[in-house]
């Protein structure tokens, strides 16, 4: 299994900053949508982005254990092109198995609210990838970030904290070139990044069988393996 950070058990920058002005005006609002949806405020959540269809996806666990995807939130822009981020400065945004934690809160961005997405992880690090303090965070810029809007990231980052002040301990973010149907990988198919691709549809492909965001771990051929139920 991957590992997990030391700082996994902390509370981190749960209701801290401005996430506790955001919370106490939005969070009643947000539990009401999601109850009529047939979700509650604090249910496990997960994360699905897809940077060709620029959308950014929240999933919540139901009580028989499954993720039923609740809202999909325009992402307002994104640099760089499809394909992985490779090194700090070449505007891409990452894509890639990615977990937050307490810690990659951030209430006090200068982008109103973010959680950092924690690239690089073992893989990008195992294939020397470089960069740091790539977000999901509010206003409209990107220089390898996926931006939203302000009211889009309240309500985001309202339901993740949520999550995790509920006891979810991180949730996953899953990051996609597009949409992985078979379709867009024969349209991708002579990309210089068709063999990482497919590699990132078995984790694709868990979850739309199973709805359960999978357990991931890179092998000693530094390919992402192991695609277990979480």
């Amino acid at each position: 299994m991957v590992a997990l950070p030391s700082d996994l058990a902390a509370q981190g920058n749960i209701g801290k900053g401005c996430a506790l002005v955001v919370t106490n005006r939005v969070a009643s609002v947000i539990a009401e949508r999601l109850a009529a949806a047939g979700f509650r405020l604090g249910a496990p959540v997960f994360v699905r982005i897809f940077k060709k269809e620029g959308e950014l996806e929240i999933w919540l666990e139901r009580r028989n254990g499954q993720f039923t995807l609740f809202k999909a939130y325009k992402i307002c822009n994104f640099s760089g092109e499809l394909g992985p981020k490779q090194k700090e400065g070449d505007d891409q945004s990452p894509e890639g198995f990615y977990f937050v934690t307490p810690a990659s809160l951030n209430p006090w961005s200068r982008y109103h609210l973010s959680f950092n997405l924690g690239y690089p992880n073992r893989y990008d690090r195992l294939h020397a990838r470089t960069g740091s303090a790539l977000m999901v965070h509010g206003d409209c810029v990107s220089i390898g970030c996926y931006p939203m809007g302000e009211t889009e990231i309240e309500e985001i980052y309202t339901i993740v904290e949520a999550a995790l002040r509920g006891g979810q301990p991180f949730f996953r973010v899953h990051a996609f070139p597009f949409r992985m149907t078979e379709a867009n990988m024969s349209n991708h198919a002579v990309s210089v990044w068709k063999d990482f691709w497919l590699n990132l549809k078995q984790g694709y492909d868990h979850f739309e069988t199973l709805r359960r965001p999978p357990n991931v771990s890179v092998d000693l051929k530094r390919k992402l393996s192991t695609f277990e139920p979480s």
